[in-house]
């Protein structure tokens, strides 16, 4: 059994919650809003972010910092990724040397374009540091619903305890030492899910879907690989896999997030409609820088950008699209001579 303190109670830290507890181990919670700790402490449940899934007896929470970090095997930071600076400055003082912090959201902070793991390393120097990510939706992984999940370590120990940590009957977890390319896909995965809902909003229909989502996953190779990660990455769970599910699915708030502004509400608008982080949307402007850093081409990307926070409608970014200059599928493959 470890000691470890998941540090935000929304629907994702709540779902690992539940699994961490559920797997043995003796789980504190840390929220800044005192409403959630006094809700999980009374009714084990966190009725307005996942509600439904009831949280071990043993599992308590808090507002303190100090007391959920403090004496703890590993914290697994869960807070939405513009607050992952914020949180790991304030964790800082608390953590002792070698403690293991595991980061689970999906993001890019936008003036640095930093990976979350990069700044929790750069707050937090002198902890060990991992991530989670796949496709994932809190409310299936609550309910114990068959998911498959990717553990992200430099070093293959710390992997592999990341994985011991997480994995049971229906959470199986692999391992990989392409952290970089992980958190990549996870991030740039989230703009492409509000393209697709877009779409869905605008009244499009399965081919756009497809086209969207693997046009979409070239895209984010293309930076990705540019950026450093590893061209297999991208073809797995955090890649196409995370992709798929985040375009698809309504419980992605990226695609919900996306449909609204499709049917013709503001960015603002959608994202109050929602009533949780838009990811992708924070994400989407960084997601441009990177791919301008490294000279990729990104239209999906570029697209959003123009309609979040540009003057062009999502129809009319559609159509942009839809009308670029013909270009071949696949730039290496060779064509038979005359």
């Amino acid at each position: 059994m470890a000691k470890i303190a998941v540090i935000g109670a929304g629907s994702w830290g709540t779902a690992l919650t539940h699994c961490l507890s559920g797997n043995g181990h003796d789980v504190a919670v840390w929220s800044v809003d005192p409403d959630e700790v006094d809700m999980i402490n009374r009714f084990h449940e966190q009725k307005v972010k996942l509600p439904g899934v009831i949280l071990g007896e043993g599992v308590r929470a808090t507002t303190k910092l100090e007391e959920a970090v403090s004496d703890r095997d590993a914290l697994v930071l869960a807070v939405p990724s513009p607050f992952t600076r914020s949180t790991a400055r304030r964790m800082a003082p608390l953590c002792r040397y070698g403690q293991l912090i595991i980061s689970v959201a999906k993001g890019l902070e936008e003036d640095s374009l930093m990976t979350l793991s990069s700044i929790i390393q750069e707050e937090i120097p002198h902890c060990e540091t991992a991530v989670l990510c796949g496709p994932t939706h809190a409310e299936e992984v609550g309910k114990c619903l068959p998911t498959a999940i990717v553990a992200g370590a430099e070093r293959r120990h710390v992997a592999e305890y990341v994985q011991s940590l997480f994995m049971n009957e229906y959470l199986r977890v692999y391992t990989s030492p392409d952290v970089r390319g992980m958190e990549i896909g996870a991030a740039l995965k989230n703009v492409v899910a509000l393209a697709a809902g877009v779409a869905d909003g605008l009244g499009c229909g399965d081919n756009t879907k497809a086209a969207l989502i693997t046009r979409g996953i070239a895209e984010i190779k293309r930076i990705g690989t540019a950026a450093g990660g590893q061209a297999e990455t991208f073809s797995g769970l955090t890649g196409i896999g995370d992709l798929i599910v985040t375009c698809a699915s309504m419980h992605s708030r990226n695609r919900r997030a996306g449909i609204l502004i499709g049917q013709g509400l503001t960015p603002d608008q959608a994202m109050q409609e929602v009533k949780q982080v838009v990811e992708g949307v924070y994400s989407a402007k960084a997601g441009m820088q990177l791919a301008q850093k490294y000279g990729q081409d990104a239209p999906i990307i570029a697209a959003c950008n123009e309609v979040l926070f540009g003057d062009k409608s999502p129809r009319e970014a559609v159509m942009a699209l839809m009308n670029r200059d013909p270009r071949a599928e696949v730039t290496k493959l060779e064509w038979k001579a005359l």
